[in-house]
C-alpha cells in the first residue's frame, strides 16, 4: 500500500510532510547504512510508517519518551514526528549503539524538528531514564525488553512493544520471571502481530 495523502494515516498535513521529508531521508542513508531492509523499503509506508503510528496511538498521557535500539528511528521518530504537534513538549531519548545510526538519527532530528536526545551506548550503561513510555520495536525477546522496562521505565509507564505472531508464547515464558499487566491490540498491518501494552513491570 502507497500513501498518497495525509488522511490515510490519520494525521495532519504537517505532519505528513515531516513523515514524507522523514522517508526522503532513510531513501537517502539506507545505502550506506542498512536502516531497513531493501524490500520493506519498497513499502515503507505500511511496513515502517504505518507501523509506528499505530505505535503511537497507543500511548497514553506522556511528557518523555524512551525508544532502545532505534535504528532507523522505526517508531521512535515516526512518534516524534507526530508529536511535534498532538504532543508538543515531550522529549524523546534514542539508544542507540550503531554510532552511524545514531548520526543518522541526529540527522533527522536536525532537519525535521524532532525534540530529542540520541545516546550512543547500549542500553545497559545508560542511566535510568525513568520513562513515562518505552517503546522497542525487533529488538529483543519479551523477557529481556522487560529487564530494559524494570531499569528505563518510570513505576507508572507504559511500554509499548510490536511483537510478531508467536507473542502469546513470549508473554508466557517472560511470566516465569516477571510480573506485568498486559494488553493485546491487533496490529492493523500484519494480523498476526500485536503491539504489547505493558504496565506494572517488576520480578517474579
Amino acid at each position: 500500500m502507497s500513501y498518497a495523502n495525509f488522511e490515510n494515516l490519520g494525521v495532519s498535513r504537517e505532519t505528513f510532510n515531516r513523515l514524507e521529508a522523514y522517508v526522503d531521508l532513510v531513501r537517502r542513508w539506507n545505502p550506506k547504512i542498512n536502516l531497513v531492509s531493501r524490500n520493506s523499503l519498497n513499502d515503507i509506508w505500511t511496513r515502517h510508517i504505518q507501523d509506528s503510528v499505530q505505535v503511537f496511538r497507543c500511548a497514553d498521557s506522556f511528557d518523555t519518551w524512551a525508544d532502545l535500539g532505534s535504528g532507523g528511528g522505526f517508531p521512535g521518530m515516526v512518534c516524534a514526528l507526530m508529536a511535534i504537534e498532538e504532543a508538543p513538549g515531550t522529549h524523546f531519548t534514542f539508544v542507540e549503539s550503531d554510532q552511524r545510526k545514531s548520526a543518522f538519527l541526529r540527522n533527522v532530528s536536525r532537519e525535521c524538528g524532532a525534540n530529542c536526545t540520541v545516546i550512543s551506548r547500549r542500553i545497559e550503561a545508560v542511566d535510568l531514564l525513568n520513562a513515562d513510555i518505552l517503546s522497542a520495536r525487533a529488538l529483543a525477546d519479551l523477557n529481556t525488553l522487560l529487564s530494559f522496562c524494570d531499569r528505563h521505565l518510570s513505576k507508572s509507564g507504559t511500554a509499548l512493544l510490536p511483537k510478531g505472531a508467536n507473542w502469546k508464547k513470549e508473554v508466557e515464558d517472560a511470566r516465569e520471571e516477571w510480573s506485568f499487566d498486559s494488553e493485546a491490540i491487533t496490529s492493523l498491518t500484519e494480523p498476526q502481530a500485536v503491539i504489547l501494552k505493558i504496565k506494572g513491570v517488576s520480578r517474579g
